[in-house]
């Protein structure tokens, strides 16, 4: 006789601005439903399509249930099943003697596969601070826009999610909210029904341009120069709030003096868009202080885009936008909440703390870091590398090299995986870990201001552990006695928050746990009479902790890496510019393997405008390869006007294993950085195209 259907609260993990809150419906121990909360203000009883098929993900076929060990050559995917206890010993054996010997050769390798502060770096980053590891720069999607926030405003800080749907004006800014950020989406088309324009700029016109009132397509990497010259019409022409500009800013004379040299004309041959345009922008703009601006990840992703974010956060500022809760600019909401890294994550554990501090790899560097053989300003080979929610050899740039480091007979890696991922194949350790469903987590939001709890709907699949308790396992296996590294998830989760902080009024774990969710004390329009986090608190125009640093205190455009302007040689060979935004059935590579979504997606293809479909004699529907000097990849072409011209876009990101030549978008992308942050430059890549 089946048991009655029972009903869990629970928190989507996955790297989206929403952090919807999910009812999983539990029959026989079985997750055979997972939908939104409706009770939940942000989520509203709906998830993206995605995330409505979680269950099957969590029940796949293919789901690891058990540990296992290489048997074949790496990067073959050939395992045999072990027990847990051979596992952590052979973990505890290699990893122990390399501490011993030389500890910053061990490098552990996440980012966000749960964006769970549990799950995702508490144990893990206390047991490889206990070893004096290595430290990673987690720096593959967000840093660039984090740092501009914060060199701006202080922290990643903005305007609140719901009140969009109060703005008179709404700019779109290097953001597709159809296919990553679901529910802001729902609060646009609400203002959009109540006389609001909404603008789209960006390089494509995606899902989300098509249902714009206009749409804004300049080059890839201009979005700093636009908005430089949307600040000249609004000086020239006098459309500021003077009376906010002098209270609460800082820096005001320098950027009008910068922002000057950004005429109209120069701005439009740099983005390659009409003069009109510019003006008739920055005039909208300033018709209303009900005007927000919704920028998300895509435009930083390119050398000035740490820049291009600051100039696009001083405009609220510029026109008073900031005294309407309907006005301002949301990139990310992360910083409301108060996290407690440090409680967390314990830097103090690392030997000989603060003054020894071990080297940092930055994650959009691995393929250079495993291909190092080591030297005095490197530091020591990587024998050792421990991959957890993540799989850099799929997401990580320029992918030859990484799946070059990763495939080094002598470097023992492990991976902590719910599937056999890309990366899995070169594991000499896969260790299955639990799904969403089945663990403890806390969560906070990029894209609203709730903090969240969840809870295990269901026991784990198989042997599966969660991150947390397959750490400590392996620190028992060491030896190792450090108190910090046996807590219990509900321990570290009563540490996730600064719970003295008012914006919690007075809650603690235990009170998040009931509820489910707590909405942040925050004030509906937080800037409105100033309080940036900044050390002037002012939003600074010119920010005195840049110029201490060296660089350049004040925003400015910054050609691409690879561009006419920055790179003429290479652009000469290489005359198209490519980005690889995702595909709205994937979350960057998560659900690739669901065969449902990925049905649905097709197969890898990538778009091109007419013009330079028909200069290269491809049809629609041709098998293209796309290539540069670091490699290529072979796609579907469908020939679009969707793509402006001199530009490829290809929908990302395929597991390569799973795609039809083994290779994905990230074969062409580079290893550059960007500006600020040392974040990663996807969408500063030259190609080329032909037939295949």
């Amino acid at each position: 006789m089946n048991a009655p259907a029972e009903f869990a609260r629970a928190v989507c993990p996955h790297d989206c601005p929403d952090t919807c809150a999910m009812r999983v419906t539990v029959e026989n121990g079985r997750a055979i439903k997972v939908s939104g909360d409706p009770d939940h203000p942000p989520t509203q009883g709906v998830l993206c399509t995605k995330v409505t098929r979680y269950a099957e993900r969590v029940h796949h076929p293919k789901r690891l249930t058990q540990p296992m060990k290489r048997v074949g050559r790496k990067g073959e995917g050939r395992f045999e099943p072990i027990s847990w206890d051979e596992a952590t010993r052979i973990a505890a054996e290699r990893l122990g003697e390399i501490a011993r010997r030389a500890p910053e050769a061990i490098l552990p390798y996440s980012y966000a596969g749960t964006m769970g502060l549990v799950q995702g770096d508490s144990i893990a980053q206390r047991f490889f601070h206990k070893l004096g590891a290595s430290r990673l720069d987690r720096a593959i999607c967000a840093a660039a826009g984090a740092a501009g926030l914060r060199y701006t405003f202080g922290s990643s800080l903005g305007m609140l999610t719901e009140y969009f749907a109060e703005s008179e004006v709404i700019l779109i800014w290097g953001a597709n909210p159809i296919a990553s950020n679901l529910h802001f989406w729902t609060r646009a088309q609400e203002a959009k029904r109540n006389g609001a324009k909404l603008i789209a700029i960006d390089p494509y016109r995606s899902l989300t341009a098509e249902k714009c009132h206009q749409h804004i397509a300049l080059k890839p990497g201009t979005d700093g120069a636009l908005a430089l010259g949307m600040m000249h019409v609004l000086i020239t022409e006098d459309r500021l709030d003077h009376d906010y500009i002098a209270a609460h800013t800082h820096g005001f004379d320098a950027l009008k003096a910068r922002a000057l040299i950004y005429t109209p004309a120069r701005v439009a041959a740099i983005c390659g868009i009409e003069e009109q345009v510019v003006v008739d922008l920055a005039r909208l703009y300033a018709s209303t202080r009900k005007t927000a601006i919704r920028m998300n990840y895509g435009l930083q992703r390119v050398r000035g885009g740490g820049n291009a974010v600051r100039a696009i956060a001083c405009l609220p500022a510029l026109t008073g936008a900031w005294r309407e809760r309907a006005g301002g600019v949301l990139l990310s909401s992360s910083g409301w909440a108060p996290v407690d890294a440090n409680a967390l994550q314990r830097p103090d554990l690392i030997p000989g703390w603060p003054q020894h501090q071990p080297r940092i790899v930055n994650m959009n560097q691995i393929g250079d870091a495993l291909t190092h053989t080591g030297d005095a300003a490197f530091g020591p080979k990587v024998e050792a590398i421990v991959v957890y929610n993540s799989n850099p050899v799929a997401v990580a740039p320029e992918s030859a090299k990484v799946a070059a480091g990763f495939a080094r007979e002598d470097l023992f890696t492990i991976v902590l995986e719910q599937f056999q991922t890309d990366t899995a194949d070169y594991a000499d350790l896969l260790l299955p870990a639990t799904t969403q469903l089945e663990h403890l987590d806390v969560h906070k939001s990029y894209g609203h201001t709730h903090v969240m709890a969840n809870l295990p709907a269901i026991a784990p699949v198989g042997e599966a552990r969660p991150n947390t308790e397959i750490f400590r396992c392996i620190a028992r296996a060491m030896g190792l006695i450090e108190p910090a590294l046996f807590e219990s998830d509900e321990d570290v989760a009563a540490q996730a928050f600064d719970w003295s902080d008012p914006a919690l009024g007075g809650a603690d774990w235990a009170a998040l746990k009931r509820a489910g969710w707590l909405k942040l004390d925050i004030p509906e329009a937080p800037f409105a009479n100033g309080g940036f986090r900044t050390p002037t608190g002012k939003c600074e125009f010119r920010s005195e902790a840049l110029a201490k640093a060296g660089l350049d205190p004040l925003p400015d455009y910054l050609p691409p890496h690879e561009s006419a302007d920055g790179s003429p040689e290479l652009a000469a060979r290489y005359p198209l510019a490519m980005i690889s935004p995702p595909a709205r059935n994937f979350l960057n590579s998560t659900f690739v393997n669901v065969e449902s979504l990925r049905a649905t997606e097709g197969e890898p293809h990538v778009d091109l405008h007419p013009a330079d479909a028909a200069l290269r004699e491809i049809a629609d529907g041709d098998e293209v390869r796309v290539f540069n000097d670091r490699g290529s990849m072979r796609a579907r072409a469908r020939v679009t006007d969707r793509a402006r011209s001199g530009l490829v876009v290809g929908l990302s990101i395929w597991w390569k294993k799973l795609a039809p030549d083994g290779r994905n978008a990230n074969e062409v992308t580079s290893q550059a950085l960007t500006d600020l942050g040392g974040s990663a430059t996807f969408y500063d890549c030259l190609v080329e195209v032909e037939r295949a």
